[in-house]
C-alpha cells in the first residue's frame, strides 16, 4: 500500500492517519527529513544504557553490591531472552498497522505474547523450575539464588509494560512522529533516577528488587507516553484500507513468527562464543577483553539501529534517498569505532567508561580493532532487514541469522585450533565473520526475489 497517498484517495472510515508528511523537495524525500526522522530514534536507543547505569549505580550501595549485582544481572539475563517477542511487536506494528483493524490484529498477537510470557515467568519464579534454571544455566550459587528468584519475580512484570511501549511505537514510527520515543526515553530516565535517589535518601534496604522496582516503574512511564501519543495517532487513523491485508490476528503471525524464530537463534551467539574463548591461551582475560570490546561496540552502534525503519518508511516514496542515505550513514559506526581503536581517546572511554587498565586495556583494543568489520557491515545488515519487512519477508531474517551462527561457530572453532594466543580477537573476529554471513545471504536472498519477480530495485514485492 502506498501510504503516501492523499487524505482522498484512501478509502474506509474513521478519518485519516495522523501522519506527518517527510520533508521532500520536488516529490523527492530530503537527507533533512529523513534526518528528523531518525535522529530521536537513535537517541531514544542510545538513552537505553543509562538506565542500566541507574540501576547498577544504585545497587552497588548495597551491603554486599557484588552478590547484589550478580543475582540482578542473572535475572535480568532471562528477562531479556523473554521479553524479545514483545520487542518485535515495534517492527510488526510499524510494518503492518496501516489503519486500526491491523493496529488491532497487532494488539491480539501481543495478547498472546503475553499471555505465554507471563505463564513461563510465573513458572520460574513460584516453581521449581526457576531455581533449577538459575543453578544450571548460570551457575548460581545458594547465597545467589534467593536474590535472583526475587529479582525475577518483578522483572518479568515488566514484559507487560514492554509490550505496550512497543505496540504503540510502532504507529508513533509509522506516523512519523519519532520524537516522542525520545521523550518518552527522557521521561523514563528521570523518573527511574528519581524513584532511585528517594529509595537511598529513605534509607529502605538496597537489593536486587530494588533494581527491578526501578526498572518496572521506568518501563510502566515510558508505555504511559507511548500510549497517550499512540492512542491520538489511532484516534485519527482509518477503520480499514481497501489495500491492506491484514485483517485478523492471523495475517500478522507470517510476518511476525519469523522475527521471532530469529531471536531465538540469535540467542545461542552469545554463549557460543563464550564457550570456545574457554579454549583459548588465557581464558580470563579472553572472556573480559571480548566483553569490554563488544560493550564499547554496542556503545556505538546503538545509535544507528534503526535503519530498517528508515527503509519501511521512506523506500517507497524515494528509494534513491535512501539508498544515499544509507551509504553515507552506514560508513559512521565504522569511524567512530576505528577512531575509539586506533587513537588516544580509545583508552580514554575504556578508561573512564568501562574501567579497563593495564593487560585488558591492551587486549580490549586490540578485539575493538577487529570489530571494526563489524561495525561496517551491521548498519548494511539493518538495511537489508528493512528491505525483507518491506516485501513481507521476514524469514529471509531467520535464514541470514542462521548463516551469522552457522559461520559464527566455525570461525570459532578454527581460531581457537589456530591462533589460541589471539584471545578476546577470536571472539571479535569469529562474530564479525558472522554478521559478514548474515549480510551476504540477505543480500543474495533480496537479489534473487527482485529477480524472480521481474521487479525493479525500487518497487517494493
Amino acid at each position: 500500500m502506498n501510504r503516501m497517498k492523499s487524505a482522498e484517495d484512501r478509502s474506509g472510515e474513521g478519518g485519516t492517519a495522523g501522519r506527518e508528511e517527510p520533508e521532500t523537495a520536488g516529490g523527492k524525500v530530503t537527507t533533512g527529513g529523513i534526518l528528523r526522522f531518525f535522529v530521536p530514534l537513535g537517541l531514544s536507543a542510545s538513552l537505553v544504557s543509562l538506565s542500566h547505569v541507574i540501576i547498577n549505580g544504585t545497587l552497588a550501595r548495597a551491603p554486599d553490591p557484588e552478590a547484589t549485582i550478580a543475582a540482578y544481572t542473572i535475572a535480568f539475563s532471562i528477562f531479556t531472552i523473554t521479553e524479545r517477542p514483545a520487542v518485535f511487536l515495534r517492527q510488526t506494528c510499524s510494518a503492518l498497522a496501516s489503519d486500526r483493524t491491523g493496529f488491532r490484529s497487532v494488539g491480539v498477537v501481543m495478547a498472546y505474547v503475553l499471555l505465554f510470557t507471563l505463564g513461563f515467568g510465573s513458572l520460574l519464579s513460584y516453581t521449581p523450575l526457576g531455581p533449577w534454571v538459575f543453578r544450571t544455566l548460570f551457575n548460581a550459587g545458594e547465597e545467589l539464588l534467593g536474590g535472583t528468584v526475587a529479582s525475577y519475580r518483578i522483572l518479568f512484570l515488566v514484559t507487560v509494560f514492554s509490550a505496550i511501549r512497543c505496540l504503540f511505537h510502532g504507529i508513533i514510527i509509522r506516523n512519523m512522529q519519532t520524537k516522542w520515543l525520545t521523550i518518552g526515553m527522557i521521561i523514563r530516565l528521570v523518573a527511574m533516577y528519581g524513584l532511585s535517589l528517594a529509595w537511598l535518601h529513605a534509607g529502605w534496604m538496597v537489593d536486587g528488587r530494588a533494581g527491578a522496582v526501578i526498572f518496572l516503574l521506568g518501563m510502566f512511564v515510558e508505555a504511559a507516553v507511548s500510549s497517550w501519543e499512540g492512542r491520538r495517532i489511532y484516534r485519527q487513523m482509518p477503520e480499514r484500507l481497501k489495500d491492506s491485508q491484514i485483517r485478523r490476528a492471523r495475517d500478522v503471525f507470517p510476518f511476525y513468527r519469523p522475527l521471532v524464530v530469529t531471536s531465538i537463534i540469535s540467542v545461542m551467539l552469545a554463549p557460543s562464543i563464550n564457550v570456545m574463548l574457554g579454549k583459548t591461551a588465557d581464558i580470563e582475560l579472553a572472556i573480559a577483553s571480548y566483553s569490554v570490546a563488544l560493550g564499547v561496540l554496542n556503545l556505538v552502534n546503538s545509535f544507528f539501529t534503526y535503519a530498517h525503519q528508515i527503509v519501511l518508511n521512506f523506500y517507497r516514496q524515494d528509494p534513491g534517498a535512501v539508498r544515499r542515505f544509507a551509504f553515507g550513514a552506514n560508513l559512521l559506526p565504522a569511524a567512530l569505532v576505528a577512531l575509539l581503536a586506533w587513537t588516544p581517546a580509545g583508552r580514554t572511554v575504556f578508561g573512564l567508561i568501562v574501567g579497563a587498565e593495564g593487560q585488558l586495556l591492551d587486549a580490549s583494543i586490540e578485539a575493538l580493532r577487529v570489530f571494526v568489520l563489524f561495525a561496517l557491515v551491521y548498519p548494511w545488515v539493518d538495511y537489508f532487514n528493512g528491505l525483507a519487512m518491506l516485501h513481507k519477508r521476514t524469514r529471509y531474517m531467520m535464514g541470514s541469522q542462521a548463516a551469522n551462527l552457522m559461520m559464527t561457530i566455525a570461525m570459532l572453532i578454527v581460531l581457537t585450533a589456530a591462533a589460541p594466543g589471539w584471545n578476546g580477537t577470536v571472539g571479535a573476529l569469529a562474530h564479525s565473520c558472522g554478521v559478514a554471513a548474515e549480510l551476504a545471504t540477505l543480500a543474495f536472498l533480496i537479489v534473487r526475489l527482485r529477480r524472480r519477480h521481474d521487479i525493479r530495485a525500487d518497487v517494493p514485492v
